[in-house]
C-alpha cells in the first residue's frame, strides 16, 4: 500500500498549485519573496505531500484555479502610474507595501529605491518605468523572478544582476523601462543587497510556531511512521497467516 503523501507529483500538478499560489499573491495574502520561494518549491517537489504544504496555510478547500488566458490584461486600463521621485534627494519604499498598478522612478541628481521583497503584488507583471538623469535608481527583487529590462542608457548604464528563475518556470515577471542620462537603473537580486529574512524562511517559521518542529521534520516524520505502520501491518498479516497454518 503506498501512502498518498508519497504519490509522485506530475507536472500537471506542479503548475496547478504555482497557479493557486499566484492566485494568493494577487488576492493579497502572499509576499513577491513568499510567492517566488514557493513557485520554485513547487517546481522541485517531487509528492503530494511536499506540493500540499506549499498552500497548507491559505484558505482550504478553495478550487484549484484554471490557468489564466494570455489574453488577460496585466493591469486594469486607466489605472494611473504610481511614482516615486528624487530630485537633488532620495525617494526610498521598502518593507510591507501594496503594489497594485504601474509604478514610476524618478532620479535627477539623487537616488530612489524600490524594494519589492516584501510587496504584496496585485498584479500579474509589475511594470516600472525607471528614469535617470545624474541620479540612481535601484530596484531589489528576490532572486528567482524573471526581469525583461529595457530602455536607453546615455553614458550612463542599465544592468540586472539577479539570480533568475530557470527557463520555462512560471514565476513571477518584472518588466522594468529604463532611461538613463549620466547616471544608472539597476535591478538587484536578495543575492547583491542587504540580507532579508526570505518569505519561505519566514514561512517555515511560522509553521513551526504553530506545530512546534520544521515541515521538512514533520514530512520525514509522516514518512518514518507511515512505513512503520506499513512494515506492522505486514508483521501481523504475516503472523496470522503462520496461526492458521497452525490451525490455531
Amino acid at each position: 500500500m503506498t501512502d498518498p503523501g508519497e504519490v509522485r507529483a506530475s507536472d500537471a500538478e506542479r503548475e496547478a498549485v504555482v497557479e493557486q499560489l499566484r492566485v494568493a499573491s494577487v488576492e493579497g495574502r502572499l509576499t513577491l519573496a513568499e510567492l517566488t520561494d514557493r513557485t520554485e518549491a513547487a517546481y522541485t517537489a517531487t509528492t503530494h505531500a511536499e506540493l500540499a504544504l506549499l498552500t497548507q496555510d491559505l484558505p482550504a478547500g478553495a478550487a484549484m484555479p484554471a490557468p489564466r488566458p494570455a489574453s488577460v490584461p496585466q493591469v486594469r486600463e486607466g489605472r494611473k502610474r504610481r511614482w516615486f521621485v528624487g530630485v537633488m534627494g532620495d525617494s526610498k519604499r521598502r518593507g510591507t507595501w501594496r503594489i497594485d498598478q504601474e509604478l514610476g522612478a524618478v532620479a535627477v541628481m539623487g537616488d530612489v529605491l524600490l524594494d519589492l521583497r516584501e510587496a504584496e503584488v496585485r498584479t500579474d507583471t509589475v511594470d516600472i518605468m525607471a528614469v535617470s538623469v545624474m541620479g540612481d535608481v535601484k530596484i531589489i527583487v528576490p532572486d528567482g523572478v524573471n526581469v525583461d529590462l529595457d530602455g536607453v542608457a546615455i553614458m550612463g548604464d542599465k544592468k540586472v544582476d539577479v539570480l533568475e528563475g530557470s527557463p520555462g518556470m512560471n514565476v513571477p515577471v518584472i518588466r522594468v523601462h529604463a532611461y538613463a542620462v549620466m547616471g544608472d537603473v539597476k535591478v538587484i537580486g536578495d543575492s547583491r543587497a542587504q540580507p532579508l529574512q526570505r518569505g519561505f524562511a519566514a514561512w517555515r517559521e511560522h509553521w513551526r510556531r504553530l506545530h512546534g518542529e520544521d515541515w521538512r521534520e514533520l514530512g520525514r516524520k509522516v514518512r518514518d511512521e507511515g512505513r512503520d505502520l506499513r512494515r506492522q501491518l505486514r508483521d501481523e498479516e504475516r503472523d496470522a497467516r503462520r496461526g492458521l497454518g497452525r490451525g490455531y
